[in-house]
């Protein structure tokens, strides 16, 4: 038989073990939520509520965590779906879809894998707005084709609390055959360009050529006029020199006549003697280039009595 010490180490040890079951149960009944999370609690097999961050107790034995629920922006990348376009192009195309969990009661009951229905729904709905559209509208509306599945899947997929921020198109795969006429298409596209703006170089090289002689033309009949315009101005104030010379000089002349004839006057010398010295002067005048010589009537008969004396006194 146990001994009254044994009995009572082994009630302690039952108490003690007691104790411990007790407060792991109650530790198991604390639950913390941490943050953009949620956890679908259920009690004996039905929703009871949704628990949003922070403490929570639930009863042990009868309630349960059904689903730990995240509540951030996630990301899903899909394997390329074949579709067909709507000119019998068949293609490969890979989407990426961000969702945001916004119902976890939802989310929990709304759809049994909801992943993978939301990849189904992205490629039934891919198939049908790549079906509406040709190849070359395909590879050039990748926004449209965005903003059309995005508005699609998120109708879809609102029932099961789920709701779908943006959709794109991460790559599109046509053909090998397609592609190297594509292919072939822009490098003859490219080449066009080339040549296009090779003719403009040459063109804008050719007019700024033209342009070049020609305001040189300008340039040089702008200075031969200038020049014109210079020459012009020196003869003429040669001439204005020359002539103002030769006037000074006639004025000089002019000057020196009237001061012999003043001076003659002054000595008293008649009319005949005035007559004679008119006609030297005209012998002076004559012994110029001049080939004719106009003499007034009066002289003439003065040179006629001149040439009598001149014979007589010979």
């Amino acid at each position: 038989m146990l001994s009254e010490t044994e009995k009572k180490m082994g009630g302690l040890i039952a108490l003690l073990v007691v104790l411990i079951l007790i407060v792991l149960i109650l530790a198991s009944c604390i639950k913390i939520v941490p943050q953009a999370q949620a956890y679908v609690v259920e009690r004996l097999g039905a929703y009871q509520q949704t628990w949003s961050v922070g403490l929570h107790i639930k009863v042990p034995f009868i309630d349960k965590v059904a689903k730990r629920v995240v509540l951030k922006e996630q990301v899903v990348d899909f394997a390329p779906q074949p579709v067909i376009t709507k000119d019998n192009v068949t293609m490969r195309i890979d989407t990426v879809v961000f969702f945001q969990i916004t119902d976890p009661k939802l989310f929990a009951y709304g759809v049994e894998n909801p992943i993978m229905a939301i990849e189904n729904l992205t490629a039934t709905t891919l198939r049908n707005i790549i079906g509406e559209m040709e190849l070359d509208q395909t590879l050039t509306s990748r926004e449209v084709i965005n903003t059309k599945m995005r508005a699609s899947l998120d109708i879809a997929t609102d029932p099961w609390g789920i709701k779908v921020n943006r959709v794109e198109l991460k790559n599109i795969i046509p053909p090998a055959a397609i592609q190297d006429a594509m292919e072939k298409q822009m490098k003859a596209e490219r080449e066009r360009r080339e040549a296009i703006l090779r003719a403009e170089g040459e063109k804008k090289s050719t007019i700024l050529v033209a342009e070049g002689q020609k305001e040189s033309a300008i340039l040089e009949a702008e200075a031969e006029k200038q020049s014109a315009i210079l020459r012009a101005e020196a003869q003429k104030e040669k001439m204005i020199r020359e002539a103002e010379g030769e006037a000074e000089a006639i004025l000089k002349v002019q000057q020196a006549t009237a001061d012999g004839i003043r001076m003659i006057r002054e000595a008293g010398a008649d009319e005949a003697v005035l007559k004679i010295k008119s006609l030297e002067a005209f012998e002076k005048a004559a012994d110029g280039q001049a080939t004719k010589i106009i003499i007034p009537s009066e002289i003439q008969g003065l040179a006629g009595l001149a040439a009598s004396a001149k014979e007589v006194f010979k």
